[in-house]
């Protein structure tokens, strides 16, 4: 174990900024379980109103789309790791040299589900 040098402020936001992400990574992959099975939920509901006819649209694409959501949210976690160990480091030097590199990353990757989810729900 590498002792911990500099301000013990500065290390224990650095944890804290890390369980952030680790929280944002969680959510991203829970959100791509329930879209994954979004289609099977609306299969199941037309079952069990016993109406055939509820369709359900483009099923392939969501459970897609949610494989690739929980994938992201696992690369996530494991950026966010690679992250901390980085600013811990740095913190440990008595610097820091903030990286843009997760906050644009998570940025696009949520306009992008946006669009997606806005695209693909007018379709169905």
């Amino acid at each position: 174990m590498v002792p911990i040098r500099g301000d013990p402020k500065d290390q224990l936001a650095n944890e804290r900024t890390f369980l952030a992400w680790i929280r944002t990574s969680i959510g991203i992959m829970a959100f791509g379980f329930v879209v994954e099975k979004f289609a099977l939920f609306l299969k199941q509901i037309g079952y069990l109103l016993g109406n055939q006819a509820v369709s359900v649209p483009h099923q392939g694409t969501s459970t897609i789309f949610g494989m690739f959501l929980v994938g992201i949210g696992a690369l996530i976690g494991l950026a966010s790791y690679f992250e901390f160990k980085k600013v811990r480091k740095q913190l440990g030097q008595g610097r820091y040299d903030p990286s843009p590199f997760m906050p644009i990353a998570t940025t696009v990757l949520v306009v992008f589900m946006g669009l997606f989810l806005v695209i693909y729900l007018l379709n169905t």
